[in-house]
């Protein structure tokens, strides 16, 4: 089975990282949502998850795909913890899916993992990503195994993608079909 990571540091954005976990486990990927410390995270909205496990009982080898969701002051959170840039690091060096939406792809640019790729990030990163990396404004960017979105707005397109990349396009296709059909 896929098995996946999604740190949750406090300030995550609820809809970047609620929505993806929600459509990968619907793909029958695993998700583990990991905390960057002990006891409940909550988002940039007040919202308070528990996640399964905190950052310091799990190995990262253990996992197919790192997703970062973005958020005030969550992705802040994420790019000062070392933990999460050598994770980054490594994983993708290891050919492993690695993706961040909205802010959390300047903690990719602070890993060294976006340098003379393609990629898009929320509006307020646009110059930052345009300094070391191939910048487009599509809502979703796949480069090899870097998956990159722009924002909230964007967080099914972007998780569809990541079930896409994961688990293959027909499982993509039976998940859109769940998920995006008109009642």
């Amino acid at each position: 089975m896929v098995r996946v990571l999604v740190p949750l540091a406090e300030g995550f954005e609820e809809i970047e990282a609620i929505s993806v976990i929600d459509i990968l486990r619907r793909a029958d990927i695993e998700v583990v949502t990991a905390g960057l410390k002990e006891g409940l995270a909550e988002g940039s909205h007040k919202v308070k998850v528990l996640p399964d496990t905190v950052l310091d009982k799990i190995d990262y080898r253990d996992f197919d795909g790192l997703i970062l969701p973005g958020g005030a002051p969550g992705f802040i959170n994420l790019g000062n913890d070392q933990r999460i840039l050598d994770m980054a690091r490594r994983m993708d060096g290891a050919g492993k899916c690695v993706a961040a939406i909205c802010a959390a792809p300047s903690v990719l640019i602070k890993a060294g993992v976006l340098q003379g790729r393609r990629a898009t990030v929320s509006p307020s990163g646009k110059a930052q990503v345009k300094a070391c990396a191939d910048f487009r404004e599509d809502r979703v960017v796949v480069d090899k195994n870097l998956i990159t979105s722009r924002a909230p707005g964007t967080a099914l397109e972007f998780a569809l993608r990541l079930v896409e990349a994961l688990a293959g396009r027909e499982k993509m296709e039976q998940v859109k079909a769940q998920t995006m059909a008109v009642c």
